[in-house]
């Protein structure tokens, strides 16, 4: 149960792809300002420390390199040190490599070290990347948090169950939006308005905000807080994305599946929501949990017919030696 107001930050930029010295720069001061703002928790995106969708054509070879222990490894010490300086929490995503296997990975950060990683389970960038095994709920900061990354958050039953393991707030990092898809509406944006944001912003701005972006957001992510009585904080970046524009719209929405704060500036921004116990306690989605018949969902745990295949909504460039 969450003892007390917390303010948690939802921070969205514009990474650059394999560049993790800018990328941790810019998390380190997209923390400051956070902070500033009265954050005590700050979440950064998915593959926000290395850049994300330019991995899909990797090869096993090339995603090693990229790849680094957890929490051993460079980028987690740049983290620790970020949130020692600034005394918060700090959340954010890389690619791991554990032996042989390479995961889409999302770490938690604290001044006293860290506390949690959480391995993407419907990984599907790239074939050479292994999809985790494990939910991950875990306190911070007297609130019960969970994570999942993404395409994890499109499969109603991985939230649910996050919620049910006692999670209150659920961190929910993306590379999303803007994407090819057969939806109608849906689509990439032309690179060239995001070159000219700032001398034409309305253009940019009705796409991000229209069917490509934000309106396929709010299909979704609203009822993914709502159904289940959480908070949700989204995080995605904005800009350039392996040579595609990201929406951004970076949010914390609440148990009702209300948006109490969000990013809308065309560029690096933070948002801070304040997050209560009270909208938990009070919202449709813990009754919802409280109603549930789990003796009618054995259909839920049968084995398919065929095993599990995730694959994105568009087509995913293979990498050459797959």
């Amino acid at each position: 149960m969450i003892v007390r107001e917390i303010r948690i930050a939802a921070a969205q930029f514009e990474h650059r792809d394999g560049d993790k010295s800018f990328n941790l720069g810019r998390i380190d001061q997209l923390t400051a300002r956070a902070v500033a703002a009265g954050a005590e928790v700050v979440s950064f995106h998915e593959g926000s420390v290395t850049g994300y969708s330019y991995l899909q054509s990797a090869t096993r070879d090339e995603l090693m390199d990229v790849a680094e222990e957890v929490p051993g490894g460079p980028s987690c010490g740049v983290l620790a040190d970020i949130s020692a300086r600034h005394g918060v929490p700090v959340l954010a995503g890389l690619v791991e490599r554990d032996g042989r296997d390479i995961y889409n990975t999302y770490v938690c950060l604290t001044p006293e070290g860290p506390v949690a990683r959480f391995r993407k389970l419907h990984a599907f960038l790239n074939p050479h990347l292994s999809s985790g095994s494990e939910y991950c709920v875990f306190d911070l900061l007297g609130c019960r948090v969970g994570i999942l990354i993404c395409y994890d958050n499109n499969l109603a039953e991985n939230v649910r169950i996050t919620a049910l393991m006692g999670a209150e707030i659920i961190f929910m990092p993306h590379v999303t939006g803007c994407l090819p898809s057969v939806m109608p509406g849906r689509g990439l944006v032309d690179p060239r308005l995001w070159a000219n944001r700032e001398s034409d912003p309305v253009r940019l701005r009705q796409e991000l905000d229209g069917p490509k972006g934000r309106g396929w957001l709010m299909r979704w992510l609203p009822a993914r807080a709502y159904e289940n009585g959480v908070y949700a904080i989204f995080t995605n970046p904005i800009g350039m994305d392996a040579g595609e524009v990201r929406n951004g719209n970076a949010m914390v929405l609440d148990p009702f599946g209300e948006v109490i704060a969000e990013c809308r500036v065309l560029g690096d921004d933070v948002c801070v929501g304040v997050c209560r116990a009270e909208p938990i306690d009070e919202s449709s989605g813990q009754r919802y949990l409280r109603a549930r018949r789990p003796e009618l969902y054995g259909k839920l745990v049968e084995p398919p017919s065929e095993p599990p295949v995730t694959t994105p909504g568009w087509k995913r460039t293979k990498p050459a030696d797959s």
